[in-house]
């Protein structure tokens, strides 16, 4: 089939067509809202299921798999534009906290995970050494994650590590939405989820993704008059305009040293960082709406959540189907462990609401992390997304430094080296955790004076 415009209209319509009637299951089918499945993902699975790789019925074209790979270069060259490139000194103590928690939580997985398959699943079942990645990638990563490391690992000849992430990705969601309302149950019984708020009384956006109109808010603010430029056009100009800076660029270095493979997606958030530069230092930065960007980001990435599972190859699933699982079972105790017991060492009060919340976006994503969280605290007592926003900004870099250089170090053979840095940045974290003072503290100081701060954002 040859591919034209009219290949990528059709492919875009088809899964819009799938997230709306996805949607539609969401707000009016009970099975579909207590699963608490994004519509993403439920479209998704029914692409694979109807898609050239099952059953054949949607006629996709032959480009459904390279649509992920595209997306997280925007997605990417999104995160830096709309925020001020400013110094502050907010990272608190109890921000400290969360962050060194954080940070050593998601560091271990990938040294571990790393480690793991290195030491067994290799010798057992002849892997990649890059297989134990997997783990991090698509669970505390995601289906962005996934796709930006499958693209580098596909580039150095490991075919199936796109395939492999994306189902990796799915199965955290399940275990992330799943697993979390267990474990809610089990605090529950034992005292430890202190608001804890039945399936009913959910609100109703979180119950059934429809938001009630008294609780609708703008989902960008228009910074432009439309008889010259809407303002729409301009916010998807600056996403695309690092995106495909990043693109040539790496064209252009490929062309310099054909050894030498940096990510698009790195390379477009380079970009991006350098554009947001010039729009902090000139005028522009009044005009750009950070609100329209997320919302922008946030439609790129149902779409390839969409188009990640629809594009997934069965076969390469059931070739890799044991090492894949114990790999999961492997990430599921360590998840556990970590929820157990080591978020009561860093948060003496409610310490179930970080560890719930931390659940949710180590092995699903924020979005399922929020909604985990909305039941156990849900007018935010903890302050647990307010300090996660700041914690966050330490945790980033070494995320995107990690996902951008991890897929090169590995396929150059040192695999073992890389996970050994990993597991040492991890004990450096709790020691200097340790040494300012972060170990221990209460989970949001004065958070017990105020018996009702602001409701968490919807």
């Amino acid at each position: 089939m040859e591919l034209t415009v009219w290949s990528l209209v059709g492919d875009l319509g088809i899964i819009c067509t799938l997230l709306v009637l996805a949607q539609i299951l969401r707000a009016k089918v009970r099975l579909f809202q207590v699963l608490f499945l994004p519509a993403s993902i439920t479209a998704g699975l029914a692409g694979l299921l109807l898609g050239p790789n099952a059953l054949d019925v949607l006629p996709f074209s032959e480009a459904i798999g390279q649509y992920p790979g595209v997306l997280i270069v925007l997605i990417m060259s999104a995160v830096p534009l709309g925020h001020a490139l400013r110094g502050g000194r907010r990272m608190a103590a109890r921000v400290g906290a969360l962050y060194s928690y954080s940070q050593a939580g998601e560091v271990f997985m990938w040294g571990l995970g790393l480690a793991f398959g290195l030491a067994l699943l290799g010798p057992l079942w002849g892997v990649p050494d890059g297989f134990g990645l997997l783990l991090a990638l698509s669970w505390a990563g995601g289906f962005g994650t996934a796709a930006a490391a499958g693209s580098a690992f596909e580039a150095r000849g490991w075919q199936d590590a796109t395939s492999l992430g994306y189902t990796a990705a799915t199965m955290g969601v399940v275990v992330c939405i799943v697993g979390g309302l267990i474990i809610t149950k089990w605090a529950a019984r034992k005292g430890e989820a202190g608001s804890l708020t039945r399936f009913d009384e959910l609100p109703d956006e979180l119950r059934t993704g429809l938001v009630p109109e008294a609780e609708r808010r703008p989902i960008g603010t228009g910074t432009l008059s439309s008889n010259s430029l809407e303002s729409l056009t301009l916010h998807l100009g600056l996403i695309l305009i690092p995106a495909v800076a990043g693109y040539f660029l790496g064209q252009y270095l490929t062309e310099l040293w054909p050894d030498i493979s940096i990510p698009v997606f790195a390379l477009g958030f380079l970009a991006g960082l350098a554009l947001q530069g010039v729009i902090t230092l000139t005028p522009t930065e009044r005009h750009v709406d950070r609100e329209t960007v997320t919302t922008l980001s946030s439609t790129f990435s149902d779409l390839l959540v969409a188009f990640a599972i629809t594009s997934i190859v069965p076969r390469v699933i059931a070739d890799n189907a044991v090492p894949l699982a114990v790999l999961l079972v492997f990430g599921l105790v360590y998840c556990v462990v970590l929820l157990r017991y080591v978020t009561p060492l860093f948060f003496r009060t409610r310490w179930f609401e970080r560890a719930i919340f931390t659940w949710g976006w180590m092995t699903g994503s924020v979005a399922t992390g929020i909604a985990l969280l909305r039941i156990v605290d849900p007018r935010n007592r903890s302050r647990t997304l307010e300090d996660f926003g700041l914690a966050y900004l330490g945790v980033a870099p070494v995320e995107i430094l990690l996902i951008t250089t991890a897929p090169i170090v590995v396929t150059a053979g040192f695999a073992w080296g890389l996970a050994g840095a990993c597991v040492a940045f991890g004990v450096v974290t709790l020691v200097l955790a340790r040494v300012f003072g972060w170990w221990g503290l209460p989970a949001a100081a004065g958070a017990e004076e105020e018996p009702a701060p602001q409701e968490a954002p919807r």
